[in-house]
Order: structure tokens, then sequence, then C-alpha cells
């Protein structure tokens, strides 16, 4: 017999087989050109792949398309583990969602807490080699940032309650109309979690066709600014480092910087004296 097939013994006892659990999944891949692309990113890839022209394809060719079209370095593993994980390999692909889809329409905004929008950013923690998430709430009339959420993870869960602070803080709760929530097709949007609490709060969730950023435009901008003001003025070694630098940003933002869209006002400036200043509509 060869010498593998036997259990190694000591003083009489057989030792427990040690079963090693392999390397821990990074949470992201990379590009060719060498960015790391969070896996929550490559997840909206995916939806929108699924929901686009890659309706029919399963993970092996959504794994050929994500490396075309984004130059990503992946393998069909990875991605079946990422679908499994959306719930849309093929196999589950009929089954319906509870909760009907309602497409974002053309709207004419003439007033703040009409219509907010919404969406996630990723920033890079150089230090610990992991993502962190931004969720936010942007007034697309006043530009001000209502609400946001910060964390290593962000789930429909924690969107919901990022929305439910915002509706507080606007004191919207008790009113008739409530703002209309416009996202993207984002796994956090489109979860049960959210969902479920958009029809507690009862407030009217609409989300973007596929490939139309330019609908949740206001949010892009911000997140934009974002990346150039304070994400890329830093390198984070630790999440409380991103935390505390990210939460500095916000406030400067509301309360102190310009804003050439709304008369180079701040937008706490803005929403506080909009019953005396007049702006053009915005349309969205």
């Amino acid at each position: 017999m060869p010498r593998s097939t036997y259990y190694y013994q000591e003083n009489g006892r057989v030792e427990e087989k040690k079963v090693s659990e392999g390397r821990p999944a990074p949470g992201y891949s990379i590009k060719k050109d060498g960015k790391k692309i969070s896996d929550e990113q490559i997840k909206e890839w995916l939806l929108e792949e699924i929901a686009g022209d890659g309706f029919g394809y399963g993970y092996r060719k959504l794994t050929k398309q994500l490396r075309r079209k984004y130059h990503l370095i992946i393998n069909k593993k990875k991605v079946y583990r990422l679908c499994k994980e959306l719930d849309i390999l093929r196999p589950q692909r009929q089954k319906r969602i509870s909760y009907p889809r309602k497409l974002a329409r053309n709207r004419v905004i003439t007033a703040s807490n009409q219509l907010w929008e919404t969406d996630i950013k990723y920033g890079f923690i150089e230090g610990e080699q992991r993502f962190f998430f931004v969720c936010s709430f942007i007034d697309v009339f006043d530009r001000s940032i209502i609400d946001y959420h910060i964390g290593l993870s962000c789930s429909g869960q924690d969107v919901k309650q990022t929305l439910q602070r915002a509706l507080l803080k606007r004191k919207q709760v008790d009113k008739k109309e409530r703002p209309v929530i416009r996202s993207d097709n984002g796994p956090q949007f489109i979860s049960h979690a959210f969902e479920r609490g958009c029809q507690e709060f009862q407030t009217e969730h609409e989300r973007i066709p596929p490939k139309t950023p330019n609908m949740n435009a206001h949010i892009e901008l911000f997140h934009r600014i974002l990346e150039d003001d304070c994400f890329s003025r830093f390198q984070f070694e630790t999440y409380e480092e991103a935390y505390k630098e990210v939460a500095w940003f916000m406030k400067f933002y509301n309360e102190r910087r310009m804003h050439s869209s709304i008369l180079d006002l701040s937008p706490k400036e803005f929403y506080e004296k909009q019953g005396t200043l007049v702006i053009k509509e915005v349309r969205v």
C-alpha cells in the first residue's frame, strides 16, 4: 500500500485530518490596466447585461462579455459564484419578483423633496486591500445629500435605513405627497428589503432603464465630485480613516461647497433660501 493512504499515528491515537478551507475571496477583480473593480460593481454589470443584450446568456458567455466589454481578468468560476449570489443563473431566471418594476419617466422638478436620486459609490482602502461603500440620497432640485451610508458592506436593508433617515430629516414621513426615489438596477435597489421599505414608507420607487446613467445624472455627478475632491486626494490605510474623510467631505459639500447650478450657493444655503430665490426648473 502507498504511504499516502496511512493516517499519522502518535501515542496510539489517530490525528484528525485537517482540511484547508482555501483562500478567502478577495472581493474584487483586476482589469487589464491594473485597476481593481469591486465584486459589487461586477454584479451591477452582470445585471445590466442580462437586462440587455445578454438576456439569454449563461455564466460562461457572461464571463466572455465581461472580458471583452470591461477588460476584466476574471474566470467563469467567479462569474458563476456572483450569478448564484444574485440568483440569476439560467434555471432560476424565470422566477417572478413580487414587486413590479416601475420605469423612470421624464419629470419637471420645481421644488425640493419632489425627486431624490440614489446610487452607490465604491472606494478602496489600500492599507487593508478591501473596498468600502457609500450610498447617498441627493435632492435633484437643491443638490443636497440628504443622508448617506458608509460601510464595508451595503445591503438592501442598509439602503432602506438610509432612506428612512432621509425622510425623517426632511420631515416627509407625515406628508401626503412624498419624494419619488430614482435608482439604477443595482442588487441593493432591486432587493426585497428595499422594495418593502419603499412600500412601508409609502414612497414611489422608479428604476432607470439599463445603460442610461444620464437619467440618474445628479447622483452620478455627485459621485464624480466625491471621487475627484475626496477619494483621489487620499490613499486610505484604514477603514476608520476613510470613514472620517468621507464624513468630513459630506458636511463640507452640503454646508460650504459652492454649486454653480444653484446660484453659486451651498446646498444648505439654497435649501434655506429657496422661497426667495428663483432658478430654472429641473428636467430629468
